[in-house]
């Protein structure tokens, strides 16, 4: 039976900065939480393109019409972006409090134990953890321009949409976190991080601050999610490379003093 359209409420969590994207000109991949509490993945979301009563933000709920996408990954459904009806943003009282409520049952030990289960089952393809130390912050230098078949896809127009005015900007840069996990026979594990908000911020600083930008972005996203917060990694698999697992969204509330961020 061919797959249908449904209408579903989805909480994001989870957007990660563009790439080129041939059958949307560039797109963000987009995950969040159902009202049932399940894990569901949104891609191709070409953000920059869409109207602008249908964007919305991290924290936001939103109601939209999803049909499963052609992905062997459970989580996966495409979007009408032309259905969206976006709530308010879910707010940070009480040092997270909401967020870590619904937060609470996609809790998984470890990365370790991500892996383990997906290898079993064959899912989850997304999942949330507690790193037990993050060891470092990596800045890995990349490619600084679009190869010209990525620049093609960027700028190419049809009759039902159009490329942005202002191309998608190329970030030089691959953000890593060297973390161990809590399993006892973690062996550490380096992983590359997309989230929107980190690129969005090397982009603001590199603006403001020239040359001088990493201090201030590793004061942010090294020392603060190291020492001032209870940072959690929301990970996800690769769609061309299912057993690819990187880090595609910082989940970061203050620490407190109990001993479980989860503990409400």
């Amino acid at each position: 039976m061919a797959a249908a359209w449904e209408r579903k409420r989805v909480l994001i969590a989870v957007r990660t900065y563009p790439v080129p994207a041939t059958k949307s000109i560039e797109a963000s991949c987009t995950a969040g939480i159902t009202e049932d509490g399940k894990w569901i993945r949104l891609f191709p979301v070409p953000f920059r393109l869409m109207a602008a009563d249908n964007r919305f933000s991290k924290w936001q709920w939103i109601t939209t019409d999803l049909i499963k996408a052609a992905d062997a990954r459970p989580e996966s459904y495409k979007l009408n972006s032309d259905t969206i009806v976006a709530e308010g943003i879910l707010g940070t009282d009480g040092g997270w409090r909401a967020r870590k409520g619904l937060m609470r049952t996609l809790m998984r030990p470890s990365m370790c134990c991500i892996r383990r289960e997906q290898d079993a089952q064959g899912y989850p393809t997304l999942g949330i953890f507690r790193p037990s130390r993050i060891k470092r912050l990596v800045l890995e230098k990349a490619e600084p321009k679009w190869s010209d078949a990525e620049l093609a896809i960027l700028k190419q127009d049809d009759l039902f949409q159009k490329a942005p005015s202002q191309t998608l900007e190329k970030i030089p840069f691959k953000f890593m976190y060297d973390f161990d996990c809590s399993d006892p026979e973690c062996r550490g594990h380096s992983m590359s991080c997309t989230d929107w908000e980190m690129a969005e911020a090397y982009r603001r600083w590199r603006g403001k601050y020239g040359n001088e930008w990493e201090p201030k972005f590793r004061a942010r996203f090294e020392r603060e999610m190291i020492h001032k917060n209870d940072t959690h990694f929301i990970v996800g698999t690769v769609h061309k490379h299912p057993k690819n697992w990187i880090i595609v969204g910082l989940f970061y509330p203050p620490k407190q003093a109990t001993a479980d961020l989860f503990d409400l």
